[in-house]
């Protein structure tokens, strides 16, 4: 990669500044050894939560807040984020970043276990956005869950898409990277999704469900 293009690409993910509420909700990942989306991600998943008009949305690793905050801020403003993780020590955090960003407790629902035993207990067709971040050996189980739980034209993301260049490069054949290969072949192959790769941070990957 040529340094314009790395320049323009450290450019594009700073572009959309983040205010005191998002710099301590992500200084508390940092001190949880947390790793939080980046800027441009969290500013890509607000907008497409608005383009969506999204009222309902499953996000597969709280955190501490910090692309829950960016969620919430592209919600409808009567949405409600069901938001999932294994550690509820972050869940306290990422409630105190949504009480500090000014959003009312009936705005988001926390349940704390595995995504895998936790999102078939959701309702199918009931939800407007999918994010996950969360265990990438585990994506394609959570592509398969999203297609259930989106209704027709509902979105889902995969953060991570890129494993710091692993999955890009087939010399690469760990575990994470070989799982990151197949979801993106599974998301582009999909006769169900209209796909995109974006080059956010490290990769995000999203797809519409056709109607």
């Amino acid at each position: 990669m040529t340094g314009n293009r790395q320049a323009s690409w450290a450019f594009a993910d700073a572009f959309v500044a983040e205010d005191d509420v998002l710099v301590r909700a992500r200084a508390r990942s940092h001190a949880a050894g947390v790793r939080a989306v980046s800027p441009g991600t969290g500013a890509a998943l607000r907008l497409l939560a608005a383009a969506g008009d999204a009222k309902s949305v499953v996000e597969i690793g709280t955190g501490t807040g910090v692309s829950g905050v960016h969620l919430l801020r592209g919600m409808r403003r009567d949405g409600v984020l069901t938001t999932v993780d294994t550690e509820p020590d972050r869940q306290q955090l990422a409630r105190e970043a949504y009480r500090e960003a000014g959003f009312a407790g009936n705005r988001s629902r926390f349940i704390c276990g595995p995504a895998l035993d936790v999102l078939p207990r959701l309702t199918d067709g009931g939800y407007d956005l999918v994010f996950c971040d969360a265990d990438r050996l585990e994506y394609l189980d959570y592509l398969d869950a999203a297609l259930r739980l989106l209704r027709p034209g509902g979105l889902v993301c995969f953060e991570g898409a890129f494993a710091q260049g692993r999955a890009l490069n087939a010399a690469h054949q760990d575990a994470e990277a070989v799982a990151l290969r197949e979801l993106m072949r599974a998301v582009r192959d999909s006769s169900l999704l209209a796909p995109v790769l974006l080059p956010t941070d490290d990769g995000l990957l999203c797809a519409v469900r056709h109607a």
